[in-house]
Protein backbone atom coordinates (compact mmCIF):
# COMPACT_ATOMS: atom_id res chain seq x y z
CA UNK A 1 0.00 0.00 0.00
CA UNK A 2 1.34 3.63 -0.94
CA UNK A 3 0.90 6.54 1.18
CA UNK A 4 2.04 10.53 0.88
CA UNK A 5 4.46 11.71 3.08
CA UNK A 6 5.91 15.32 2.96
CA UNK A 7 9.95 13.99 2.50
CA UNK A 8 10.09 16.07 -1.11
CA UNK A 9 9.51 18.83 0.77
CA UNK A 10 12.03 18.96 3.70
CA UNK A 11 14.24 20.86 1.70
CA UNK A 12 12.19 22.88 0.31
CA UNK A 13 12.87 27.09 0.84
CA UNK A 14 11.15 27.99 4.56
CA UNK A 15 8.52 31.04 4.47
CA UNK A 16 8.60 33.42 6.91
CA UNK A 17 5.28 32.52 8.10
CA UNK A 18 6.56 29.18 8.34
CA UNK A 19 9.92 30.49 10.54
CA UNK A 20 7.60 32.21 13.06
CA UNK A 21 4.69 30.11 13.35
CA UNK A 22 5.53 28.99 16.85
CA UNK A 23 5.08 32.80 17.87
CA UNK A 24 1.84 33.27 18.68
CA UNK A 25 2.23 30.00 21.12
CA UNK A 26 4.55 31.46 23.27
CA UNK A 27 3.13 35.01 23.15
CA UNK A 28 0.28 33.67 24.36
CA UNK A 29 2.28 31.72 27.38
CA UNK A 30 4.38 34.90 27.89
CA UNK A 31 0.98 36.86 28.34
CA UNK A 32 -0.30 34.27 30.88
CA UNK A 33 2.48 33.77 33.46
CA UNK A 34 2.42 37.64 33.30
CA UNK A 35 -1.12 37.52 34.61
CA UNK A 36 -0.22 35.65 37.31
CA UNK A 37 2.40 38.26 37.82
CA UNK A 38 0.43 40.74 38.05
CA UNK A 39 -2.61 38.98 39.89
CA UNK A 40 0.17 37.76 42.89
CA UNK A 41 1.03 41.87 43.26
CA UNK A 42 4.31 41.99 43.60
CA UNK A 43 5.49 44.97 45.86
CA UNK A 44 8.78 46.32 46.55
CA UNK A 45 10.47 47.57 49.65
CA UNK A 46 12.75 51.45 50.58
CA UNK A 47 10.67 54.27 48.81
CA UNK A 48 11.68 56.96 49.94
CA UNK A 49 10.16 60.09 48.29
CA UNK A 50 10.83 63.85 49.18
CA UNK A 51 7.85 66.67 48.94
CA UNK A 52 7.70 70.08 50.59
CA UNK A 53 4.66 71.27 52.45
CA UNK A 54 3.76 74.31 54.48
CA UNK A 55 3.29 74.30 57.91
CA UNK A 56 4.29 75.08 61.87
CA UNK A 57 5.91 73.45 64.87
CA UNK A 58 3.73 72.22 67.70
CA UNK A 59 4.14 70.63 70.75
CA UNK A 60 1.08 69.48 72.83
CA UNK A 61 1.56 69.61 76.70
CA UNK A 62 -0.54 67.44 77.98
CA UNK A 63 -1.71 67.20 82.18
CA UNK A 64 -1.75 63.24 83.02
CA UNK A 65 -2.22 63.53 86.74
CA UNK A 66 -4.42 61.76 88.06
CA UNK A 67 -6.83 63.89 88.75
CA UNK A 68 -7.58 63.74 85.14
CA UNK A 69 -10.21 60.83 86.14
CA UNK A 70 -12.67 63.32 86.88
CA UNK A 71 -15.87 62.40 84.91
CA UNK A 72 -17.44 66.32 84.55
CA UNK A 73 -16.03 65.70 80.73
CA UNK A 74 -17.31 62.59 79.60
CA UNK A 75 -16.04 60.12 79.79
CA UNK A 76 -13.45 61.03 81.98
CA UNK A 77 -11.35 64.83 81.48
CA UNK A 78 -8.18 62.60 80.27
CA UNK A 79 -10.36 60.67 77.68
CA UNK A 80 -11.48 64.09 76.01
CA UNK A 81 -9.07 65.79 76.33
CA UNK A 82 -6.68 62.77 73.90
CA UNK A 83 -9.53 62.86 71.72
CA UNK A 84 -9.60 66.64 70.90
CA UNK A 85 -5.77 66.38 70.30
CA UNK A 86 -6.65 63.70 68.40
CA UNK A 87 -9.06 65.67 66.45
CA UNK A 88 -6.42 68.38 66.60
CA UNK A 89 -3.71 66.20 65.23
CA UNK A 90 -5.71 65.03 62.09
CA UNK A 91 -6.73 68.36 60.97
CA UNK A 92 -3.10 69.44 60.85
CA UNK A 93 -1.60 67.01 58.37
CA UNK A 94 1.46 69.21 57.90
CA UNK A 95 2.49 70.48 60.62
CA UNK A 96 5.12 69.42 62.78
CA UNK A 97 3.91 68.49 66.09
CA UNK A 98 4.98 66.30 69.14
CA UNK A 99 3.61 65.42 72.43
CA UNK A 100 4.53 66.47 76.46
CA UNK A 101 3.37 64.84 79.22
CA UNK A 102 3.30 65.87 82.98
CA UNK A 103 2.16 65.32 86.14
CA UNK A 104 4.64 65.59 89.00
CA UNK A 105 6.80 65.46 86.38
CA UNK A 106 7.50 65.80 82.76
CA UNK A 107 8.92 63.96 79.77
CA UNK A 108 8.52 63.69 75.72
CA UNK A 109 5.90 60.73 74.61
CA UNK A 110 7.16 61.93 71.51
CA UNK A 111 9.24 64.21 69.23
CA UNK A 112 7.67 66.37 66.83
CA UNK A 113 7.22 64.66 63.43
CA UNK A 114 4.68 64.79 60.73
CA UNK A 115 4.18 60.83 61.20
CA UNK A 116 1.07 61.74 62.62
CA UNK A 117 -0.41 57.68 62.86
CA UNK A 118 2.35 57.04 64.90
CA UNK A 119 1.67 60.26 67.28
CA UNK A 120 -1.31 59.87 67.62
CA UNK A 121 -1.19 56.21 68.80
CA UNK A 122 1.18 56.44 71.45
CA UNK A 123 -1.50 59.70 72.15
CA UNK A 124 -4.31 56.71 72.63
CA UNK A 125 -1.63 55.00 74.89
CA UNK A 126 -1.53 57.82 77.40
CA UNK A 127 -2.61 56.65 80.75
CA UNK A 128 -3.18 58.47 84.00
CA UNK A 129 -1.80 55.72 86.58
CA UNK A 130 1.68 56.20 85.22
CA UNK A 131 1.76 58.01 88.25
CA UNK A 132 -0.16 55.96 90.77
CA UNK A 133 2.57 52.87 89.40
CA UNK A 134 5.01 54.89 90.98
CA UNK A 135 6.62 55.89 87.15
CA UNK A 136 6.66 59.42 87.78
CA UNK A 137 5.38 61.39 90.48
CA UNK A 138 1.76 62.86 91.17
CA UNK A 139 1.04 66.19 91.18
CA UNK A 140 0.91 69.09 88.71
CA UNK A 141 4.12 70.37 87.19
CA UNK A 142 2.91 72.84 84.62
CA UNK A 143 6.18 74.76 84.54
CA UNK A 144 8.23 71.73 83.95
CA UNK A 145 5.31 70.59 81.42
CA UNK A 146 6.12 73.79 79.81
CA UNK A 147 9.64 74.30 80.11
CA UNK A 148 9.67 70.53 78.61
CA UNK A 149 8.00 71.32 75.20
CA UNK A 150 9.80 74.56 75.11
CA UNK A 151 12.78 72.67 75.09
CA UNK A 152 11.85 70.68 71.87
CA UNK A 153 10.65 73.62 70.16
CA UNK A 154 13.80 76.42 71.00
CA UNK A 155 16.10 75.15 68.16
CA UNK A 156 13.49 74.70 65.59
CA UNK A 157 13.76 76.95 62.51
CA UNK A 158 10.01 77.36 61.77
CA UNK A 159 8.77 80.49 61.61
CA UNK A 160 5.85 79.85 63.89
CA UNK A 161 5.89 78.09 67.47
CA UNK A 162 3.59 76.93 69.48
CA UNK A 163 2.78 75.11 72.65
CA UNK A 164 -1.16 74.00 73.62
CA UNK A 165 -0.53 73.17 77.35
CA UNK A 166 -3.82 71.41 79.16
CA UNK A 167 -4.12 70.74 82.40
CA UNK A 168 -6.80 70.62 85.30
CA UNK A 169 -4.84 71.60 88.38
CA UNK A 170 -2.44 74.31 89.45
CA UNK A 171 1.30 74.17 89.48
CA UNK A 172 2.29 72.48 92.68
CA UNK A 173 5.33 70.34 91.74
CA UNK A 174 7.99 70.66 89.40
CA UNK A 175 12.04 72.71 89.72
CA UNK A 176 10.66 75.13 87.04
CA UNK A 177 7.96 77.84 87.88
CA UNK A 178 5.01 78.38 85.17
CA UNK A 179 5.58 81.48 84.85
CA UNK A 180 9.71 81.26 84.27
CA UNK A 181 8.78 78.49 81.18
CA UNK A 182 6.41 81.30 80.12
CA UNK A 183 9.24 83.98 79.78
CA UNK A 184 11.83 81.44 78.46
CA UNK A 185 9.28 80.48 75.43
CA UNK A 186 9.21 84.00 74.80
CA UNK A 187 12.62 84.46 74.56
CA UNK A 188 12.55 81.82 71.64
CA UNK A 189 9.37 83.48 70.16
CA UNK A 190 7.09 80.42 70.96
CA UNK A 191 3.35 81.16 71.21
CA UNK A 192 1.68 79.34 74.23
CA UNK A 193 -2.22 78.38 74.08
CA UNK A 194 -3.37 77.40 77.47
CA UNK A 195 -6.29 75.12 78.17
CA UNK A 196 -8.22 74.78 81.60
CA UNK A 197 -10.07 71.33 81.67
CA UNK A 198 -12.75 70.95 83.72
CA UNK A 199 -16.42 72.43 85.07
CA UNK A 200 -16.06 75.30 87.16
CA UNK A 201 -18.73 73.37 89.89
CA UNK A 202 -17.73 70.09 92.18
CA UNK A 203 -16.43 67.08 89.80
CA UNK A 204 -17.43 63.27 90.45
CA UNK A 205 -13.92 61.17 90.68
CA UNK A 206 -13.88 57.73 91.01
CA UNK A 207 -11.92 55.94 93.70
CA UNK A 208 -10.69 52.33 94.61
CA UNK A 209 -12.26 51.51 97.69
CA UNK A 210 -12.05 47.81 98.70
CA UNK A 211 -12.17 46.49 94.92
CA UNK A 212 -14.92 48.83 94.24
CA UNK A 213 -15.32 52.19 92.66
CA UNK A 214 -16.53 54.76 94.87
CA UNK A 215 -17.22 58.56 93.79
CA UNK A 216 -16.11 61.57 95.10
CA UNK A 217 -16.93 65.16 94.58
CA UNK A 218 -13.94 67.10 94.08
CA UNK A 219 -13.59 71.00 93.90
CA UNK A 220 -11.71 72.38 90.37
CA UNK A 221 -8.44 73.13 91.59
CA UNK A 222 -8.25 75.37 88.30
CA UNK A 223 -5.33 78.12 88.12
CA UNK A 224 -6.70 80.33 85.96
CA UNK A 225 -5.00 83.46 86.55
CA UNK A 226 -1.60 81.49 86.06
CA UNK A 227 -2.71 79.77 82.58
CA UNK A 228 -4.06 83.33 81.56
CA UNK A 229 -0.57 84.68 82.34
CA UNK A 230 1.26 82.18 80.71
CA UNK A 231 -0.71 82.74 77.54
CA UNK A 232 0.18 86.83 77.95
CA UNK A 233 3.52 86.62 78.53
CA UNK A 234 4.18 84.44 75.39
CA UNK A 235 1.88 86.15 72.92
CA UNK A 236 -1.38 82.96 73.07
CA UNK A 237 -4.91 82.73 74.25
CA UNK A 238 -6.25 81.54 77.18
CA UNK A 239 -9.46 78.95 77.02
CA UNK A 240 -11.53 77.83 79.72
CA UNK A 241 -12.68 74.28 78.31
CA UNK A 242 -15.58 72.90 80.32
CA UNK A 243 -17.02 71.63 76.55
CA UNK A 244 -15.69 70.89 73.41
CA UNK A 245 -16.70 74.12 72.47
CA UNK A 246 -13.79 75.75 73.80
CA UNK A 247 -11.60 73.59 72.28
CA UNK A 248 -12.64 74.08 68.71
CA UNK A 249 -11.77 78.11 69.00
CA UNK A 250 -7.60 76.84 69.28
CA UNK A 251 -8.22 75.46 65.44
CA UNK A 252 -9.39 79.26 64.10
CA UNK A 253 -6.24 80.29 66.14
CA UNK A 254 -3.77 78.19 64.82
CA UNK A 255 -4.66 78.17 61.49
CA UNK A 256 -4.22 81.90 61.55
CA UNK A 257 -0.60 81.75 62.19
CA UNK A 258 1.95 81.97 59.86
CA UNK A 259 2.87 78.80 58.22
CA UNK A 260 6.38 77.55 57.26
CA UNK A 261 7.71 75.70 53.89
CA UNK A 262 9.59 72.59 55.48
CA UNK A 263 11.07 69.71 53.35
CA UNK A 264 9.69 66.37 54.41
CA UNK A 265 11.50 63.14 53.77
CA UNK A 266 8.85 60.54 53.90
CA UNK A 267 9.88 56.41 53.89
CA UNK A 268 7.66 53.65 52.93
CA UNK A 269 8.41 50.26 53.50
CA UNK A 270 6.71 48.77 50.20
CA UNK A 271 4.86 50.26 47.43
CA UNK A 272 3.38 47.89 44.44
CA UNK A 273 5.35 47.15 41.35
CA UNK A 274 2.75 45.28 39.31
CA UNK A 275 2.59 47.86 36.54
CA UNK A 276 5.29 46.79 34.63
CA UNK A 277 3.89 43.23 34.35
CA UNK A 278 0.50 44.71 33.75
CA UNK A 279 2.18 46.72 30.63
CA UNK A 280 4.38 43.56 29.10
CA UNK A 281 1.46 41.77 29.48
CA UNK A 282 -0.63 43.84 27.43
CA UNK A 283 2.11 44.54 25.05
CA UNK A 284 2.37 41.04 23.98
CA UNK A 285 -1.12 40.15 23.81
CA UNK A 286 -1.71 42.93 21.85
CA UNK A 287 0.88 41.51 19.31
CA UNK A 288 -0.35 38.27 20.02
CA UNK A 289 -3.63 39.39 18.64
CA UNK A 290 -2.03 41.00 15.50
CA UNK A 291 -0.14 38.22 14.46
CA UNK A 292 -3.52 36.03 14.28
CA UNK A 293 -5.54 38.30 12.89
CA UNK A 294 -2.92 39.15 10.47
CA UNK A 295 -0.04 37.15 9.23
CA UNK A 296 -1.73 33.72 10.23
CA UNK A 297 -4.57 34.98 9.42
CA UNK A 298 -7.04 31.59 8.14
CA UNK A 299 -10.12 32.48 5.27
CA UNK A 300 -12.37 29.32 6.41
Amino acid sequence: MMMSDTFAYQYAPKSFRVRIVWLPTLLRIVTFVLVVIVMARPQTYNSWGRRTVEGIDIMLAMDVSTSMLAEDLKPNRIEAAKSVASEFISGRPDDNIGLTIFAGEAFTQCPMTTDHASLISLLQNVRTDIAARGLIEDGTAIGMGLANAVGRLKDSKAKSKVVILLTDGSNNMGDISPLTAANIAKSFGIRVYTIAIGSKAMAPYPMQVGGTTQYVNLRADVDVETLQEIASIADGHFYRATNTEELKKIYGDIDKLEKTKMDVKKFSKRYDAYQPFALAALITMLLDVLLRLVVFRRIP
